[in-house]
């Protein structure tokens, strides 16, 4: 079975415009897909691969190489790991959001709606609460709020207070128990959409994946040389919006801040108005890939103050 098979994998790459001489961070190794095709491009240059996911880090040996350096570390954590390789500046950052498709596959990370194995749902195995812990301990009013926000649930008050009923009776420790806990409030004829909302709510939670998104655009864009590149693939509404956000207004919510002299006060600068979407070709080839938005902007050269 592959491992991954990474989206957009020409255009993202063809969007960060590689110097063979650059200093790049792909901060969501996966596979190494799109890393691969990246180093290839470089000379004297050098890739930095970020990943927190142990498997991802033995996929990185494939890659091994004076052009390439693997890290693994959250993607939140970019400029202090990168610090450690006395990295101050970049010429480009990519960003692959989501699940992998090798996470999706194997039934015992819980992120599959499609097999029975436990509530995990951590993309870091090694630390950190799981979705069954989430489950178990969170307040109704906390479940009605996440499966609202980010699995944009339609009766996500109905489904907490279910979650909360149902686990006081038995525990959920498996994504069977979990599925027959809330089969009540699943639509009919629906199911597999419902679902995929619900564990992409808790898998939001369990790795605090929006905040650590935020955390990891502000770094990104403050390593990034003037002219540098940031390239973002994104899956779902919450994390596009963020990104189409911070590119076109330099912050996450509210309207674009201007100086005395009316110039928005902002340090990327998109590079195309809408985002690019996958090919019909790639559409038929790999279905996972049906809802993905690549944003990509480049870093503004810093106005003189006269």
């Amino acid at each position: 079975m592959e491992y991954h098979r990474p989206v957009m994998l020409e255009e993202s790459v063809a969007a960060l415009a590689v110097k063979p001489e650059g200093i790049y961070v792909d901060v969501t190794f996966g596979g190494g897909g799109h890393s691969a095709l990246i180093a290839s491009r470089l000379t004297t240059g050098k890739l930095y691969g970020f990943d927190q996911d142990r498997d991802a880090e033995e996929q990185a040996k494939k890659l091994a190489g004076a052009t390439f350096q693997f890290v693994r570390a959250n993607f939140r954590d970019l400029k202090k790991y990168l610090r450690l390789y006395r990295i101050t500046a970049v010429d480009g950052v990519l960003a692959d959001l989501g699940v992998s498709s090798h996470q999706f596959d194997v039934p015992e990370r819980g992120f599959s709606t499609r097999f029975d194995g436990p509530l995990d749902m951590r993309m870091n195995p090694e630390s950190g609460m799981t979705a069954q812990e989430v489950l178990e301990t969170y307040p109704e009013e906390q479940l009605h709020r996440i499966f609202g926000i980010y699995g944009e649930v339609k009766n996500a008050k109905t489904l907490a207070r279910t979650v909360v009923e149902k686990r006081s009776r038995a525990p959920l420790h498996t994504i069977s128990d979990f599925k027959q806990a809330i089969s009540s409030c699943t639509p009919k004829g629906k199911e597999n959409k419902y679902l995929a909302q619900v564990f992409q709510a808790l898998r939001i939670e369990v790795n605090d994946e929006m905040k650590a998104l935020e955390e990891m655009l502000e770094q990104a864009t403050e390593l990034l040389k003037p002219g540098g590149r940031l390239a973002v693939i994104s899956y779902h509404s919450l994390e596009d919006r963020l990104v189409k956000n911070y590119i076109g207004k330099g912050k996450f919510f509210g309207e674009v801040e201007k100086d005395l002299f009316g110039n928005e006060i902002k340090p990327l600068e998109a590079v195309h108005r809408k985002p690019i979407t996958p090919s019909g070709q790639e559409l038929l080839q790999n279905s996972r890939s049906r809802s993905a938005k690549l944003r990509v902007a480049e870093k503004k050269e810093e106005r003189v103050r006269k």
